[in-house]
C-alpha cells in the first residue's frame, strides 16, 4: 500500500489547472525585470543621442528667441520640448511594459488564484511555517540573492576598473564622458544578461520543484480517471441497460416481420419486406435463449418460420438489426420470401416449414461489422 501510494505520476490536465487555483505555478519575477532591463540598455543609448539631438536643437531655439522675445514661439518651444520628452517615457516604458507582460505571461500565462485567497487553518501551523522559513525554498532564496548580488558586484568593479585610466590627465572631458557612458552602457547589458540567465535557472528551479508537488500517485490518477471517464461498474450497467432496452424494441418488432428463419433451435432471424423500402430488412435476431423468445414470440403472432441451416446463419454472421441484407443472398431471400407469400395467398398463415431452396452452398458474405449500413429509401 506504501508503494503505491508513492507520488511517481504525471500531473494530469485537471490536477494542473486545480494547482493553478491554488497558485502552484512555476514563476520568477525576476525574469520580466531582468529582460527590460535588457531591453532598456539596449535601446536607451540611441534614444537618448536621438534626444540629445533634438535638445541641442531646442537649446539653439531658446537662444535665438532670448535674443528676439516671442510668446508665441516661446510656447511652441515649450510643447515640442514636452513631446519630445514624452515620446521617450511613453516608448521606454511601453517597451518595458510589454516585455513585462510577455515574461509573466510566458512562465503559465494569467490565471487567479482563488483558491489560495480563500482563509484557511493550516496557513497558521508554526511547523508549516518554520519548513517554510528554514526550507529549501528559504535557502534558495538566499543562495540566489547572494549570486545575484556577487555577480553584480563583480561585473560592476570590472566596469568601474576599466573606466579608471580615464579619470584625470589630459584627455578631454567629452571624451571621458563619452566614454564612461559606453562603458556604463555595456555594463548595464552585462549585468542585465547575467540576471536573466539566472532568472532562467530560478524558472527551472521552481518548475522542477512544482513538478515534484503536483505529482500523483497511481491511486489518485485512477480516482481521476473514474471521476472523469465515469466508474467502470457504472458504464457498465448502463450499457446493460441499453443492450436490454434493445432487446425489448427488438423483440416488439417480431410479430411485424414476414418471416422467421431458424437454424433449427440455436439461431434465429427475423425478416421485413416492405417494396417501398428497398431490400428486406432484419428486424430481430438472437442466438440461445434469445432465439427462443423470438421464435415464442413469433409463434404467438403467426410469423411463418422457416428451417434453413445455412442461410439463417449468414444472416445472422452478416447483418445487425435494422440493417438490410447483404446483395449476395438476395436471391436465396427471394426464393424463402416467394414461398412465404404464396402461403399467405392461400389463407395459411404460420406454421414451420422446410426452406424450399435447393442450394446449400451460399455466396461468402463479410461479417456485420464490415458492412455498411444502409439508410432507409425516403417513401
Amino acid at each position: 500500500m506504501a508503494a503505491s501510494e508513492e507520488k511517481t505520476e504525471k500531473p494530469t490536465t485537471k490536477k494542473k489547472k486545480e494547482s493553478k487555483k491554488e497558485g502552484q505555478v512555476a514563476r520568477t519575477p525576476d525574469l520580466g525585470g531582468w529582460s527590460a532591463l535588457l531591453l532598456a540598455a539596449i535601446f536607451l543609448p540611441s534614444l537618448v543621442g536621438r534626444e540629445i539631438d533634438a535638445l541641442r536643437g531646442l537649446m539653439a531655439r531658446a537662444l535665438l528667441l532670448v535674443e528676439e522675445p516671442d510668446v508665441a514661439e516661446a510656447l511652441q518651444l515649450l510643447d515640442d520640448g514636452l513631446l519630445h520628452t514624452l515620446f521617450a517615457l511613453v516608448l521606454l516604458g511601453s517597451g518595458v511594459l510589454v516585455i513585462g507582460v510577455a515574461g509573466a505571461l510566458a512562465q503559465g500565462g494569467f490565471y487567479l488564484a482563488t483558491k489560495s485567497m480563500k482563509p484557511k487553518l493550516s496557513k497558521l501551523d508554526p511547523i508549516k511555517g518554520a519548513k517554510r522559513i528554514f526550507g529549501l525554498q528559504a535557502l534558495w532564496e538566499g543562495v540566489k540573492v547572494l549570486i545575484r548580488s556577487v555577480v553584480v558586484a563583480v561585473l560592476g568593479y570590472a566596469a568601474v576598473r576599466s573606466m579608471l585610466p580615464l579619470v584625470g590627465g589630459f584627455v578631454p572631458v567629452h571624451s571621458v564622458l563619452d566614454a564612461i557612458a559606453a562603458e556604463a552602457t555595456q555594463m548595464v547589458r552585462v549585468v542585465a544578461v547575467a540576471g536573466v540567465v539566472m532568472a532562467a535557472a530560478d524558472y527551472a528551479f521552481k518548475r522542477r520543484q512544482i513538478g515534484k508537488q503536483t505529482r500523483m500517485s497511481k491511486h489518485e490518477v485512477k480516482q481521476e480517471h473514474k471521476q472523469t471517464e465515469g466508474d467502470p461498474l457504472v458504464k457498465s450497467a448502463i450499457r446493460a441497460r441499453q443492450m436490454s432496452t434493445a432487446r425489448q424494441r427488438m423483440i416488439a418488432d417480431v410479430p411485424t416481420a414476414d418471416v422467421l428463419l431458424v437454424n433449427p433451435t440455436h439461431v434465429a432471424v427475423a425478416l421485413r419486406y416492405d417494396p417501398e423500402h428497398g431490400a428486406p430488412r432484419v428486424v430481430a435476431k438472437g442466438a440461445g435463449v434469445i432465439a427462443a423468445r423470438i421464435r415464442e414470440i413469433a409463434q404467438e403472432s403467426r410469423v411463418p418460420l422457416v428451417e434453413d441451416v445455412p442461410l439463417t446463419r449468414a444472416l445472422h454472421r452478416s447483418c445487425e438489426v435494422g440493417q438490410e441484407i447483404p446483395a449476395e443472398l438476395f436471391a436465396a431471400v427471394a426464393q424463402i420470401l416467394a414461398f412465404v407469400i404464396s402461403r399467405k395467398t392461400q389463407g395459411h398463415g404460420g406454421g414451420r416449414h422446410r426452406s424450399p431452396r435447393a442450394e446449400t452452398v451460399l455466396p461468402t458474405v463479410p461479417p456485420a461489422g464490415r458492412r455498411r449500413r444502409r439508410t432507409p429509401t425516403p417513401t
